[in-house]
């Protein structure tokens, strides 16, 4: 099972589940093996931000990644989120799960879908 916290300013009023600390203080009441977080970096980033120091302090409940860049909810490099940042901490956690592209395309087209490629080189290209 795997709770995933959502903001309530752009997509989803009303909501109980919203920050990764809470989200994390979930997953230890349970304390269960099968109880893992979602961190949404987009929704993280508008409702909470401090990517990375949240990342950090829930690591061993997070199961997965949804990518979107905000605002817009399009590839990494589209907006305020630095990915490269992102990435390289999530690298260097040697984290071997998986990183869900949840984004639309900035451009429409081929044009909008070799963009997305070279967003994703572009956040991969860190230095270790």
């Amino acid at each position: 099972m795997v709770l995933e916290p959502l903001n309530t300013l752009k997509n989803h009023p009303g909501l109980f589940l919203t920050r990764i600390p809470q989200a994390y203080e979930l997953c230890e009441a349970v304390n269960r093996p099968v109880c893992k977080i979602v961190d949404d970096i987009y929704h993280q980033q508008i409702t909470e931000g401090n990517l990375i120091p949240n990342i950090e302090a829930a690591w061993n409940h997070i199961a997965a990644f949804h990518l979107g860049d905000n605002p817009g909810r399009n590839e990494p490099t589209t907006g305020e989120i630095n990915f490269k940042n992102v990435f390289k901490y999530i690298y260097s956690r040697k984290y071997n799960g998986v990183l869900c592209m949840e984004h639309g395309r900035s451009i429409k087209g081929k044009e909008g879908e070799t963009r997305v490629i070279q967003a994703y080189r572009e956040c991969d290209s860190f230095e270790v």
